[in-house]
């Protein structure tokens, strides 16, 4: 994470996805669809009729165990120093999504939040009462992620992994976002 314009000791809150975590869940995913293809590839062999030999075999147990570590190791690194994060403090909300740019949002702008999807996949809708509001952040990645709605534009924000929970999160934002009489 680098560092952003909120200031320490200003009663922020910061909520990031750890590695180890993201490294754990992808490892799982991966195995999961590995699994999937060597019982797809076994079954459409044995519908071919080709019996597997016990080195197809060996070779398939190599690839369940090889293939998901590596996998989620690359997608760590290449993701390393660019996983999403969410700072809320007095000042407004700021965040960013995994490789992407971040934002900052004072809360007189932040019409609606919420959460949509489960599990790892859980994403944070953040909807500006304004677009003249939103401030991009300068630093490397691609442009914050939008979901074009009909009610206006919301950023997306994956937090599905981050630590503490979603839950906590919307919480926190709940707290820190003004009642509109």
């Amino acid at each position: 994470m680098e560092d952003h314009p909120l200031e320490v000791g200003e009663d922020a809150t910061t909520f990031f996805q750890p590695r180890a975590m993201v490294f754990v869940t992808m490892l799982w995913v991966i195995a999961l669809g590995s699994l999937a293809c060597v019982l797809l590839i076994l079954l459409v062999a044995l519908a071919l009729g080709v019996r597997p030999t016990a080195g197809d075999l060996v070779r398939a147990v190599e690839a369940l165990l090889i293939v998901p570590v590596a996998g989620a190791g690359l997608i760590v690194l290449a993701a390393w120093n660019r996983f999403g994060w969410l700072k809320s403090s007095i000042r407004g909300l700021e965040f960013g999504a995994t490789g992407r740019r971040g934002v900052h949002l004072p809360w007189s702008a932040v019409a609606a939040v919420g959460l949509r999807r489960w599990g790892p996949f859980t994403e944070l809708v953040i909807t500006p009462s304004t677009m003249t509001a939103v401030t991009e952040l300068p630093g490397p990645g691609r442009r914050p992620r939008l979901l074009r709605r009909d009610s206006g534009p919301a950023f997306l924000l994956d937090v599905g992994l981050m630590s503490p929970g979603p839950d906590v999160l919307l919480a926190e934002l709940h707290r820190r976002i003004p009642a509109r009489v």
